[in-house]
């Protein structure tokens, strides 16, 4: 079974020294379907280490720039921001090397 962007971005920020945990969470009660919902609207990851304190929104590659562009649009971010809590959104492609994360920090 293929990792999912969110498993590949905890593997990638284990090897950065973070401890992470999962923030995007399945609500089946909202809509007739359920949705998934993301802390503060854009969080599925939250990585700690010492002194830092990380957000993490994981995506495929080609989703990249909307993600960005929707945690900068939320009124929410700049709240995130002030509490001195980092922000960044992981974009996952598939190379022929095997796959390759884009990071943006915000």
């Amino acid at each position: 079974m293929a990792l999912s962007p969110t498993q590949r971005s905890i593997a990638l920020l284990k090897t950065r020294g973070y401890t992470t945990a999962i923030v995007e969470k399945f609500n089946p009660h909202a809509g007739p379907f359920g949705i998934r919902q993301d802390l503060f609207g854009f969080g599925d990851l939250l990585a700690l280490r010492k002194g830092e304190i990380l957000l993490v929104q994981t995506t495929s590659g080609s989703n990249l720039s909307k993600r960005v562009t929707k945690i900068a649009d939320s009124p929410l971010y700049p709240r995130v921001v002030e509490s001195g809590m980092k922000v960044a959104v992981h974009g996952w492609r598939k190379l022929k090397a095997g796959w390759a994360c884009r990071e943006v920090e915000l």
